[in-house]
C-alpha cells in the first residue's frame, strides 16, 4: 500500500509536551502548493498506556474541541504516566467551515474508514489513523453530539460487540466517564466508522453525544471535561481520583428506537428530551409548508422509554430522523 502523505511536525514518542501539527499536502486554487494543518497535541512521560483523543470529527460539535483545547494547554507531562495523543479538530476543514463533512470533498469522516493514501482529504486523515495513530492506542475517546440537526441528552456510548472481552472493556470505559446517561447504542450505519475501525483492532473505545443544535454549552461542556478526566485515570493514564455521579442507563435494543420522518414539513415536536414516552404516543408531528386546513401527520413511538435524541432544526425532510427512544436499564 501507498505511503501515507500526512506527517507530523512534533515528535510522537518523545518525553515532554509538544505542539504542533498533521500536515496533509493539498494543492488547491489558493495555494499551489499548500497544506491542511491538523492542530496536534503530544503529551508524554515514560512508558504506559496511549490515549488517542479527538473532537471535531464532525465539525459542527463543539463539546470535544473545547475540552481537548483546554486539555493541551492543562495537562502536563508529570501528571501521567504514557501518552496522550490530542486532535482536537479531527476533520479539520470541516470544523474551520463549521459543517458535518468536509467542504473539500464532502468527507464524512465517520464514515471513511479505513481510508486511502491515495483518495481525498477525508480519506487521507482516516488512512493516518487507520495505520499510524490508531496502532499507537490502547484507549481512545471520540466526541460527538447532535451538530447542527440533532440534540441529545448528554450521553457517553459503548457498542454490543461480538468480541465480548473488548465489548466489556468499552463499557467499563463508557460507565467510568461518567456522562449523565450511559448508552449501549444501536447503529444504523456502522460501515466506514472510526468507532469500527478502533473496535475492529481491539482497542478501548468511549464516544460520547453530548447535546446538538450545532453549539454547546456551559453544562456539555463540562461534562466533556470531567468525562475526559475520568477515562484518562480509568486508563492508568492520569493521577487522581474519579467524580462519580449519578448516571441513568440506557440501552437501544432494536430499530423500533427510531423515529423517522417521511414527509417534508414543519417540526414541532410533543416530548422534551429526558421525558418518558410511552409506545404509540405522538412524539413530534409534521405541519405541511405550503397550506393551512390540512391535518399534521403524527409520528409515534414504536416502543416505550426515554426521549434521548430529537430532530433541531423547525423544517424537517422526508427520510429524516425525528426522534430516538432509549430503553432504561433497571
Amino acid at each position: 500500500m501507498k505511503p501515507n502523505p500526512i506527517s507530523p511536525t512534533i515528535p510522537l514518542d518523545q518525553d515532554g509536551i509538544h505542539h504542533g501539527f498533521l500536515r496533509l499536502p493539498y494543492s488547491r486554487d489558493d495555494s499551489a502548493w499548500g497544506s491542511i494543518m491538523i492542530p496536534l497535541t503530544v503529551i508524554r512521560n515514560g512508558d504506559g498506556p496511549t490515549a488517542l483523543l479527538t473532537g471535531g470529527n464532525h465539525g459542527d460539535e463543539y463539546e470535544g474541541p473545547v475540552a481537548l483545547q483546554e486539555l493541551a494547554i492543562t495537562l502536563k507531562p508529570e501528571d501521567i504516566t504514557g501518552r496522550a495523543i490530542i486532535v482536537p479538530a479531527f476533520n479539520y476543514p470541516a470544523y474551520r467551515a463549521g459543517s458535518r463533512t468536509s467542504p473539500i470533498d464532502k468527507g464524512n469522516m465517520n464514515r471513511a474508514f479505513p481510508g486511502r493514501p491515495d483518495g481525498g482529504p477525508t480519506e487521507k486523515i482516516a488512512d493516518y489513523f487507520q495505520r499510524v495513530l490508531l496502532p499507537m492506542a490502547d484507549i481512545a475517546v471520540d466526541f460527538h453530539s447532535g451538530g447542527k440537526t440533532l440534540d441529545f441528552v448528554p450521553f457517553a456510548a459503548t457498542h454490543i460487540l461480538d468480541d465480548k472481552a473488548v465489548e466489556a472493556a468499552c463499557f467499563a470505559a463508557m460507565v467510568a466517564f461518567n456522562a449523565p446517561y450511559s448508552v449501549q447504542l444501536l447503529e444504523i450505519d456502522n460501515v466506514g466508522m472510526y468507532d469500527t475501525a478502533v473496535e475492529e483492532m481491539g482497542k478501548v473505545l468511549v464516544s460520547t453525544e453530548l447535546g446538538g443544535g450545532g453549539s454547546a454549552t456551559a453544562k456539555s461542556i463540562a461534562i466533556a471535561k470531567k468525562g475526559l478526566r475520568n477515562v484518562l485515570i480509568h486508563a492508568g493514564i492520569l493521577q487522581g481520583e474519579m467524580q462519580v455521579d449519578p448516571t441513568t442507563r440506557l440501552r437501544m435494543p432494536d430499530g423500533d428506537c427510531f423515529v423517522f420522518s417521511e414527509n417534508d414539513g414543519l417540526f414541532e415536536p410533543m416530548f422534551d428530551l429526558g421525558e418518558p414516552v410511552n409506545k404509540g404516543d405522538v412524539v413530534a408531528r409534521i405541519w405541511p409548508l405550503d397550506r393551512t386546513g390540512v391535518d399534521p401527520v403524527d409520528l409515534e413511538a414504536k416502543l416505550s422509554g426515554i426521549l434521548i435524541s430529537r430532530h433541531f432544526p423547525g423544517l424537517i425532510k422526508s427520510g429524516d430522523c425525528a426522534a430516538v427512544i432509549g430503553l432504561q436499564v433497571i
